[in-house]
């Protein structure tokens, strides 16, 4: 594992692509900061961090897959290495919140952010970003975050984690190939609230209830509607009111 460690960075993501973009990166290459000034989640929202108190990092990795409609698959991978990490480390309650949050319970813990770039010699660069809070008490206006430190009463160690966390992940690609059904199945059995009665909003504004069936193959959240209807939902184009 390279690690390349930062005071400060607007993104360890942008960061990453840029090293990219320069040359070959080898895989599992991590960046790491004590301040991300310009941080952010899925479709360019923002995400806050107290300097010091979190893990902030992206990890880069090169071809996961051949075919660029399989990219969802490094979603699950990644996802599982963080739920199984935290879970070796006591952290309760842990499931998935489509399409990239981590929960302790009702709390968001974790985000993820994953970026995929196409190179000129038909390489596929992945760049996955990870803002998990560890050690932070107060997130003013955010009734709905979390930490470790807060869920279990903890101090936890960030460098032990991440490379707790590199180490997984490692395991997880190596294994994807033989082992993607079952990691496939449990990745959706982790879904926060999956088979239950949730109400929620659409890009319009309109509310509803859903039951949540499960993730496609290309990422997209498969909701039970009224009259056993099964809908596809894009990234962002309606929210679960919890």
């Amino acid at each position: 594992m390279r690690l390349v460690k930062l005071d400060a960075i607007d993104s360890t993501n942008d960061y990453l692509k840029a090293l990219s973009q320069a040359g070959h990166v080898e895989s599992f290459t991590v960046v790491s900061t004590e301040n991300q000034t310009k941080g952010k989640g899925q479709m360019g929202a923002k995400w806050n961090s107290e300097v010091g108190k979190n893990l902030t990092i992206s990890i880069l990795v090169n071809d996961f897959v051949a075919d660029a409609s399989r990219l969802f698959e490094l979603n699950i991978v990644f996802s599982l290495t963080v739920i199984d990490t935290l879970r070796g480390l006591g952290i309760p309650q842990l499931t998935i919140k489509w399409p990239n949050d981590i929960l302790s319970g009702n709390k968001k813990i974790g985000g993820i952010l994953i970026e995929n770039s196409l190179k000129s010699n038909g390489q596929i660069v992945s760049v996955i970003g990870l803002g998990l809070n560890v050690n932070q008490e107060h997130f003013d206006g955010l009734s709905q975050a979390g930490s470790l430190k807060i869920v279990t009463g903890t101090f936890f160690d960030k460098d032990d984690l991440l490379v707790s966390i590199v180490k997984k992940f490692k395991e997880g690609v190596a294994a994807w190939p033989l082992e993607f059904q079952k990691m496939t199945s449990t990745y959706q059995e982790n879904l926060f609230k999956k088979g239950t009665p949730m109400p929620f909003e659409d890009a319009n504004g309109n509310r509803f209830m859903g039951i949540i069936q499960g993730v496609s193959a290309s990422g997209k959240l498969l909701l039970l509607r009224e009259n056993d209807v099964v809908l596809e939902y894009e990234l962002k184009s309606l929210k679960m009111l919890y």
